[in-house]
């Protein structure tokens, strides 16, 4: 993917909100920010979700000598979503 093509997840979330207003035919400008900062954190929970379902299936399928790596991978994803969740709390 080329750095052209990359969009933040704000910049998700920010499209996605006004395809929603544009759907509903509303205008949200009121709580835009809101809006956004909650389609945002909507999306970062579900990839740190499936990043997490995703390193369980791992580690359930792998060698007995990879459970280790595969723990370790799945504690440092179980870290990485916490410090996430922390950061998006803050936001509020």
């Amino acid at each position: 993917m080329s750095s052209a093509a990359y969009k933040s997840l704000r910049e998700r979330a920010q499209e996605t909100s006004k395809k929603i207003q544009d759907i509903l035919n509303i205008n949200c400008a009121d709580n835009e920010q809101q809006v956004v900062n909650t389609i945002e954190r909507a999306i970062i929970e579900a990839l740190l979700e499936e990043r997490e379902r995703c390193a369980s299936v791992a580690y359930d399928h792998v060698c007995r000598e990879d459970r280790d790596k595969a723990h370790k991978v799945a504690e440092e994803i179980r870290r990485i979503r916490n410090a996430l969740t922390v950061n998006l709390e803050s936001m509020r």
